[in-house]
């Protein structure tokens, strides 16, 4: 495995799904061609609900990758077409799906569950190959030195990262990793590691973590530190949107 895994801990954070749905409610769908064979996947990462005219779709799925809190959605286009007859391994697998929808054989929920996880990554995995041209996680994580920086934000968010340590990763000079960072990604390096911290530790939260253990595990000083960050980010105390059982 590559040492600077971009995907697999945003996926490990923010559990995929795929479950089979209704072309309304769908955000993944497979068309055929006129023999039946898949060839075009399309992914919607932030819209229900296809109008494919007289196009036939072959399987149809609802993803659930944390919606617009995880960076990646949010930096994805509103609209991916992959072209299947380009890619066999990825048609294969699209023939499996399909064969398993239309079967409906006992565990096909399950079975294509599992081999929608293998498309949407490989789909995932061509986006950042191609990056974007705006200003992004996404553009981020297709930039070979500016994506071991965010791979290390990632898997160690509660570390005290400062750019001097990021730049040394990426392989850069503080200042051109600096501005590097702002005009791929968008944001600062410590703005983006902020913004991180606080989408873990709303997870957490929702989790019913404690508190003062949420402040330690991403590196805040006190308890009163991350509470104002929180509520500044999210408009609310942690106390107050942890679930009540936890209480």
């Amino acid at each position: 495995m590559s040492r600077h895994d971009r995907l697999t801990t945003l996926i490990s954070r923010f559990t995929l799904s795929v479950q089979p749905a209704p072309l309304e409610a769908a955000t993944l769908v497979v068309l055929a061609d006129a023999s039946g064979q898949p060839c075009t996947a399309l992914f919607q990462p932030r819209e229900t609900g296809f109008a494919l005219g007289d196009a036939r779709a072959v399987v149809s799925a609802e993803v659930d990758w944390g919606g617009i809190s995880n960076p990646l959605v949010s930096a994805l286009p509103d609209r991916i077409e992959v072209d299947l007859t380009r890619d066999a391994e990825t048609m294969a697998l699209a023939r499996l799906i399909q064969a398993e929808m239309e079967a409906q054989r006992c565990g096909a929920a399950s079975v294509v569950n599992r081999l929608g996880e293998v498309l949407v990554v490989r789909i995932l995995r061509g986006q950042i190959a191609a990056g974007s041209a705006r200003p992004g996680v996404l553009a981020g994580l297709s930039d070979p030195r500016l994506s071991r920086a965010i791979v290390a934000i990632h898997d160690k968010p509660g570390h005290g990262w400062r750019n001097d340590d990021l730049a040394e990763i990426a392989g850069l000079s503080r200042s051109r990793f600096a501005e590097m960072f702002l005009t791929t990604v968008g944001e600062p390096p410590a703005a983006y590691l902020r913004r991180w911290r606080l989408t873990l530790a709303r997870q957490d939260v929702d989790r019913g973590h404690r508190v003062d253990a949420i402040a330690r595990r991403y590196g805040y000083g006190s308890a009163e530190g991350f509470t104002r960050a929180f509520r500044k980010q999210f408009g609310a105390l942690p106390i107050a949107l942890r679930p009540r059982a936890a209480e």
